[in-house]
Order: structure tokens, then C-alpha cells, then sequence
């Protein structure tokens, strides 16, 4: 019960430190920690993820930085895929889902290595054919909707969906860099966006496993709250940390996650 408690404050100070990217490692939390399989540990991973990033996106929506029709578009289709991602996972070999749960946590640390780099905003400022695809009316302040903004949250949407119901890791980690290159919404805006669609979809898709039978432990219960009290932990203790050392200890963490994974699946 103990061990429960420290992982879930562990997660939770990680997710309050880099933000809803973090929860990627809710599920090696469970899967090395407690020894579970990753179909039983998605749900209460998702449960802990979500609940903790309804907090930061309840403060996003107090200080007005949520774009809110557009975290409603990606949950409802992230929601609609979640479904078959939850059936692939029940269909596919354990070993195969730890790979491809090793691929996006080397994505993740990847990406969080080049992010902490200095040239990190000029790279992210050179244009693409999907930079301009959601842009803010400059009037209003508000998102331009047209074809190409609504198709391109609802492919956000529906990828971060599908994953979230396969392998339980939210969609942060790519809902935050897709908004960074698809639209010209700033940071804290992206941020807070992405923890309500996180929270959206994280805790409809463990809604929906709950509903089908999945019950929660002791150990789980003890988990998810013990991630709350770490986020809260992680969000003051990240005010007087350098984002830049952040992000590459946060590299650097998942790049030995992934690898211990990968050693242990073979």
C-alpha cells in the first residue's frame, strides 16, 4: 500500500512539474511498480491522469487561457475513438503494446530533449504547410473555424483518443506539440487546452471501463489520490525550478523508462 502511495505522488509531482505529458509514466508507474499488466493498469492510470488534469484545466478555464470549442471537438472524437483503442488492447499481444508504449515514451523524451534546447522557439516558429491551419482571429481573439481548423483538431482528436484507449497515456504528449505546429494559440493557452481535452477524454474513457466491470483496489484508490497530492506538490515546486532543466530530467527519465521496458520484454 505504501509503495501505491509513493508512485502516485511520484506521478503526480512529475505531472505538476512538466504538465499532462507527464502522465506517460502513470502506466510504467503500475506496470514495474505493482507488477500489473497494462490492460488493468490503463484505467487507473487514465483515472489519475484525468483527475489531476482536471485541476490544472479548471484553473486554465478561471484565468480565461482555454480554448474551449476546441478541446469540446477533440474530446468528443477523442471519446468516439477511445472505444477501439480499449479493443485493441484487449486484442493485442501485452508484448506488443509495451513496444508501442515504448516508442511514444522515446517520442516523448525525444521531444522533450529538443524542447530544451535554446533554438527550441525559433524551430517552432519556422513556417509548415500545418502551421496555419487553426489561426486566431486577431478581432477577436478567438479561433478562426473554417475546413482545414475543424479537420485538423478532428484528427488531433481522434489519434489522442484511439492511444488513450490502448495504452492509457492521456494525449498530452501529443496534443501539445500538434496545437504548437497546427495553430498560433500561445503557450499557456495550448497548455491549459490540452489538460481539459486530457481530462475529457482520460476520465470518460476510465468511465466507460468502470461502467464495463473494471473496480478499483486499494492500491488504486491509494494511487490516484496520492497523484493529486503530488501535482499539487509538483505545481508550487515548479515555480522555482528552470523550465529548461525540467524538461531534460524529464527527457532523461523517460529515456530510462523506455529502455529498462524494453530490456524486460525481452
Amino acid at each position: 500500500m505504501l509503495l501505491a502511495s509513493f508512485l502516485g505522488i511520484g506521478i503526480g509531482i512529475v505531472l505538476g512539474l512538466t504538465g499532462a505529458g507527464g502522465g506517460i509514466l502513470a502506466i510504467p508507474a503500475l506496470t514495474l511498480g505493482l507488477g500489473w499488466a497494462l490492460p488493468q493498469a490503463a484505467p487507473i492510470a487514465l483515472l489519475a491522469i484525468g483527475t489531476a488534469a482536471a485541476l490544472g484545466a479548471i484553473d486554465g478555464l478561471r484565468k480565461g487561457l482555454v480554448r474551449y470549442r476546441a478541446a469540446l471537438l477533440m474530446a468528443a472524437l477523442g471519446l468516439c475513438f477511445s472505444p477501439l483503442g480499449v479493443r485493441l488492447a484487449h486484442h493485442l499481444p501485452n508484448r506488443t503494446l509495451m513496444l508501442c508504449f515504448c516508442a511514444i515514451m522515446l517520442f516523448v523524451a525525444l521531444r522533450m530533449l529538443l524542447q530544451s534546447r535554446p533554438s527550441t522557439e525559433q524551430a517552432y516558429t519556422i513556417h509548415s504547410p500545418l502551421q496555419k491551419n487553426c489561426m486566431l482571429d486577431p478581432a477577436t481573439g478567438r479561433l478562426h473555424w473554417n475546413g482545414k481548423c475543424t479537420a485538423t483538431l478532428s484528427v488531433i482528436g481522434s489519434l489522442s483518443g484511439l492511444l488513450t484507449g490502448m495504452l492509457g497515456v492521456g494525449g498530452g504528449f501529443l496534443i501539445v506539440p500538434a496545437l504548437r505546429q497546427c495553430s498560433d494559440i500561445r503557450m499557456q493557452g495550448i497548455v491549459a487546452t490540452s489538460l481539459m481535452m486530457v481530462a475529457l477524454i482520460s476520465l470518460g474513457t476510465a468511465g466507460g471501463a468502470l461502467y464495463h466491470g473494471v473496480t478499483l483496489s486499494l492500491q488504486a484508490e491509494l494511487f490516484i489520490g496520492a497523484t493529486l497530492i503530488g501535482m499539487l506538490a509538483g505545481r508550487l515546486l515548479c515555480k522555482h525550478l528552470p523550465a529548461h532543466l525540467l524538461q531534460r530530467s524529464f527527457a532523461l527519465l523517460c529515456l530510462g523508462v523506455c529502455l529498462y521496458l524494453f530490456v524486460t520484454i525481452f
